[in-house]
């Protein structure tokens, strides 16, 4: 199933249930006016949502639309809990690479994750507003699941069932912000702004046997102001799948229903130290900061600037026809004017 949120004037949006082809749409208030009311509900709304997914897939509605990825807001425009992991080392050890520094063995063991702002999450295709582009704007590829009631200190083996929806994330960076606040010993804040959702989330069975050991083991698209940058497959070289994830964010406290827990971003290998560029024939990469380590590690210094005011970036997944799963964000850096 596939579902997704037109802005209406309100802070949640109306929920649309989606056709399997990302062409058709209605509004199911009957059963459920926002996201949030079906994941409250899942248990006696999701039977209810599948016929109408059915229906619509074998159109047999009468009142569905076209839908337009342009009314969406994220799915869930705002969330009760967002944390974002860093589930692929690789783009851990890049990091740590690029400033000389060697990376714990705990690393390999234990996740790493922050709790991200979750009360004015971005449209996918709205511009990202920003005071200033000196601060290092960088995009992050990303995965991400939703959540209902997870219990606290759920084992890894049994968090992978509480996973009720997928969506896309641009976890939007200010690298140049990062190092003053994570040398405060206290973690981000001000360099993680509003994060971005896909317009669309899917239910796992969406994606067929490419969801698996709870990963996507799909290509994640980045594209950059026009120019493909990176399709590293998501299912590979994540150390952490999301069930583990889930199972640390619950180590100590409970999740509610609506939480989104997040991939961070996807990276490979690509069978080299260090990865390679869409351009020297590798799969490229999910972020800019990425590119820039490497050149320093190469180079001994970054090359490539981060984003200007402008500058665009989309970010999707295609199955196995080359269609759009969860539809595209596609968004532009602007300048806050207030």
């Amino acid at each position: 199933m596939k579902l997704a949120t037109y802005r209406n004037g309100t802070r949640d949006g109306q929920l649309m249930v989606v056709s399997r082809d990302l062409k058709r749409a209605v509004a199911v208030p009957e059963i459920a006016s926002t996201l949030q009311f079906a994941l409250d509900n899942w248990a006696e709304l999701e039977p209810k949502l599948k016929e109408v997914y059915i229906a619509l897939n074998n159109g047999k509605l009468s009142d569905d639309v076209a839908f337009d990825e342009a009314q969406c807001e994220s799915p869930l425009p705002r969330a009760y809990h967002w944390a974002d992991g860093s589930a692929y080392v690789n783009h851990v050890e890049l990091v740590r690479k690029a400033r000389g520094a060697e990376m714990p063995p705990s690393f390999w063991e234990d996740p790493l994750m922050y709790q991200g702002g979750s009360d004015a999450f971005i449209g996918p295709r709205a511009d990202v507003p920003l005071p200033s582009d000196e601060w290092g704007i960088d995009f992050e590829g990303e995965v991400a699941v939703i959540t209902d009631d997870v219990p606290m200190a759920v084992a890894a083996e049994d968090a992978g069932k509480h996973v009720r929806l997928l969506m896309l994330v641009n976890d939007v960076s200010l690298r140049g912000l990062i190092p003053n606040e994570l040398a405060k010993g206290f973690g981000f804040y001000q360099s993680k702004p509003s994060s971005v959702f896909s317009p669309v989330a899917v239910t796992p069975d969406e994606l067929d046997s490419h969801w698996q050991d709870c990963k996507v083991h799909l290509p994640l698209v980045s594209t950059y102001n026009g120019e493909l940058f990176g399709k590293p497959n998501a299912g590979q070289d994540m150390t952490f799948n999301f069930a583990q994830l889930i199972a640390h964010a619950a180590k100590s406290r409970p999740l509610c229903t609506g939480t989104i827990i997040g991939s961070g971003t996807v990276s490979n290998k690509q069978g080299t130290d260090h990865g390679s560029s869409i351009a020297e024939g590798g799969v490229g990469y999910s972020c800019i900061a990425e590119v820039r380590m490497i050149e320093t590690i190469r180079d001994g210094k970054p090359s490539t600037p981060f984003m200007k005011f402008g500058d665009t970036i989309r970010i999707e997944m295609l199955d196995d026809n080359g269609q759009s799963i969860f539809g595209a964000i596609d968004q532009k850096m602007v300048k806050y004017e207030g």
